[in-house]
């Protein structure tokens, strides 16, 4: 239980953090509707990996500055130039791999094939059957590893089985609130358009 009684997954874990706390109650598992915004939650979970998710959610507002609202047209035509840039940028997380995986992911959705779309590849992936509210939390499931090999098969780079299980949860495809939290079971999930 937080510092203002409110029942929350424990993987908020930091106590009293109002940010954290407020992404976890107002955005994490619910519907994110748009290729920017997908965009944007795949590539902040790829920047994620091996981090503590509080440290880029305390980055966030610089990675929009820095990846131009992650918009993908304009970061698609980001070069070596933007990449040396980014790396001197200590707001943001400066790992050249993630950086060069952003801006080729950009580049890679912009690829993709008519009616293609981030929302529809993700879509095709979900769980059919959800996790029960006593299930431990998985890092990764076979729809995860699935869609991370559909992405990788479009051409987008550092999005691994817990990369694109983490942006499953992120973004409501799966509501994995744990039992006891406020939300659990209140979430709507597979809001994609």
């Amino acid at each position: 239980m937080s510092g203002d009684g409110t029942r929350r997954c424990a993987w908020t874990g930091i106590e009293n953090d109002e940010q954290y706390q407020r992404y976890h109650d107002t955005e994490w598992g619910r519907a994110v509707e748009g290729e920017n915004e997908l965009y944007e939650r795949l590539s902040l979970e790829a920047f994620q990996s091996g981090l503590s998710w509080i440290t880029i959610l305390r980055k966030r507002e610089a990675f929009r500055r820095a990846f131009c609202n992650f918009d993908p047209i304009i970061v698609a035509q980001f070069g070596h130039e933007d990449v040396e840039r980014l790396m001197l940028d200590a707001a943001i997380v400066r790992n050249r791999l993630k950086i060069n995986a952003t801006i080729g992911n950009a580049r890679a959705l912009l690829r993709m094939p008519a009616g293609i779309t981030l929302a529809t590849i993700i879509a095709e992936h979900a769980p059919v059957v959800a996790r029960g509210p006593e299930e431990a939390v998985p890092g990764q499931t076979a729809e995860s590893k699935q869609l991370a090999k559909a992405l990788k098969g479009y051409g987008f780079s550092f999005v691994g089985p817990t990369t694109a299980y983490a942006t499953m949860q992120a973004i409501g495809v799966v509501n994995d609130h744990e039992a006891g939290c406020w939300l659990a079971g209140k979430t709507q999930t597979l809001g994609l358009g």
